[in-house]
């Protein structure tokens, strides 16, 4: 089965507009992208970006919540109960852009408060909310373990499943997944690579994950989604053009889709 081919339209690009990164993606083939919906005061907006990359005939597979303060939502104050409400603010607009699904952390940084009933009720209220809005929330694979497999095991939402991330595996954990456990369960992922030493989103094989091994467990889970990038155009790439960036990165998902049809 040939699967979608998608790219994040990335705003930690450097040197470039996102107006021209989502030019790059549209003349590298492009049909799919996903979105950064992170409401942060961007030269151009979420909305902005959105309506643009639809003008140039992209379809957007998803947007990626943000999660600024994402660790609030394990504690017993009403930071928590803040953070729920504007979930759903971001759900009512992705459910008014026609966005069908969305990718949300539940952690950030290195260390979070432990996961708790507390914080599973509000994140239940945020994906029953996406439920009757019919959208798909997959949360992501991040720098701690335990979060992801406690909220999968203690909410059966059918709306509900991971985005599956590649690097953060390679760099955060080693390369040590529970596959099993999410098995029919990834909506989506996150294709890029590293060195181990950080997240820094490279093209795939520019960096030392083994891709072999990840497209196998891939398929024995069940996943049937786009082969979605997750890239940035910065540090050595920097010495190409945009449009060579996405042009290899387009090459990449090609190559990594026929190895999912092997």
């Amino acid at each position: 089965m040939k699967r979608d081919i998608a790219v994040v339209i990335s705003n930690s690009n450097k040197k470039v507009t996102p107006i021209e990164s989502i030019n790059g993606i549209k003349e590298a083939g492009f049909k799919n992208v996903f979105i950064q919906w992170y409401n942060r005061d961007w030269e151009y907006t979420q909305q902005e970006q959105l309506d643009y990359a639809k003008s140039q005939g992209l379809n957007v597979i998803f947007a990626h919540l943000g999660y600024q303060n994402i660790n609030n939502i394990w504690l017993d104050d009403e930071s928590g109960d803040l953070l729920v409400e504007n979930y759903k603010k971001d759900l009512e607009m992705c459910a008014k852009n026609n966005i069908p699904m969305v990718i949300m952390h539940l952690t950030s940084k290195n260390e979070a408060p432990m996961y708790n009933e507390n914080g599973l009720q509000r994140i239940q209220e945020i994906v029953d909310f996406a439920k009757k809005l019919n959208i798909k929330v997959a949360f992501e694979n991040t720098k701690i373990k335990g979060y992801l497999e406690y909220v999968m095991q203690n909410i059966k939402n059918d709306n509900v499943g991971i985005c599956y991330d590649a690097g953060h595996c390679h760099a955060h954990f080693n390369d040590e997944f529970n596959y099993d456990l999410f098995k029919n369960k990834i909506f989506a992922v996150h294709l890029h690579d590293n060195d181990k030493s950080s997240d820094q989103h490279l093209i795939p094989f520019d960096g030392t994950i083994d891709w072999e091994h990840v497209i196998s467990k891939l398929k024995e889970c069940n996943y049937k989604g786009p082969v979605t990038l997750e890239i940035s155009y910065r540090n050595d790439y920097l010495k190409t053009q945009v449009e060579d960036f996405y042009k290899k990165g387009y090459e990449t998902a090609e190559h990594l889709n026929k190895m999912f049809e092997g």
